[in-house]
């Protein structure tokens, strides 16, 4: 198997199906190389039903933890490739020729991809403008995560003692490593996915900045690993 794409989804039933399409579609140039694995988490709608009709292994892990979650899709996958994508997310149909292009050039140890909001104002325009500017500086990608699976085995894999922002602290291990190998953490310009605005619908189109400057040192609590009430409002116990 070259592919493993690994989905969390927890209520998922309204946006999994899209996600799921995008990923066919993607995988048309690999027609019997990639697997989909769906991670159900405290599921109570047809989230299951849904992924198991298209095709996706499923299987359950039920903590309030995010690193856990992924971890545990990562355990079964058969992939020489590992791709994470969220269940509210859909990627571009070249998206996983455009992966195997650049992890078979040799020069990457893996990356992430531009991202794209599926709708538009100000402030969610805004927000993204940061978080582009926040790629730059630390010269980490985002959206969707790929790396060889030895790769991944050889960080150690998502964090489990952080419950906040596991993916640029993968991202981070995995530029770290890279390095050792001559290989660069880049990102994907010839694809990309499109993202829903789900948080920006219930929290408010410039809820970005409204939380970084009222709940900063509970972000900094989540990276360090304690578990916060704003992890689970943004993540954990977020109501789809």
């Amino acid at each position: 198997m070259k592919f493993s794409v690994i989905i969390p989804a927890r209520d998922e039933e309204r946006l999994i199906g899209g996600c799921l399409e995008s990923i066919q579609r993607a995988a048309l140039p690999y027609p019997t190389d990639v697997e989909v694995i769906v991670v159900l988490n405290r599921c109570t709608d047809r989230t299951e039903q849904i992924a198991i009709q298209q095709g996706a292994r499923v299987i359950r892990e039920d903590a309030k933890n995010l690193s856990k979650i992924r971890n545990a899709g990562a355990r079964i996958a058969t992939g020489e490739i590992l791709v994470t994508i969220d269940a509210d997310s859909r990627m571009s149909e070249n998206m996983l020729a455009e992966i195997d292009r650049a992890l078979q050039s040799g020069r990457y140890i893996g990356g992430g991809v531009p991202i794209y909001p599926e709708r538009k104002s100000p402030g969610i325009l805004l927000s993204f403008l940061c978080l582009r500017v926040v790629e730059i500086v630390s010269r980490l990608a985002g959206g969707l995560f790929w790396c060889y699976r030895r790769d991944f085995d050889s960080v150690g894999g998502f964090d489990e003692n952080i419950s906040i922002g596991e993916d640029v602290d993968l991202a981070r291990r995995l530029k770290t490593h890279g390095k050792k190998l001559g290989k660069k953490f880049g990102k994907l310009t010839k694809t990309h996915i499109i993202t829903s605005c789900r948080k920006f619908d219930r929290f408010g189109d410039w809820a970005l900045f409204t939380i970084v400057f009222t709940s900063g040192p509970e972000i900094v609590q989540g990276l360090r690993g304690k578990k916060t009430a704003l992890a689970d409002k943004l993540f954990y116990d977020f109501k789809r």
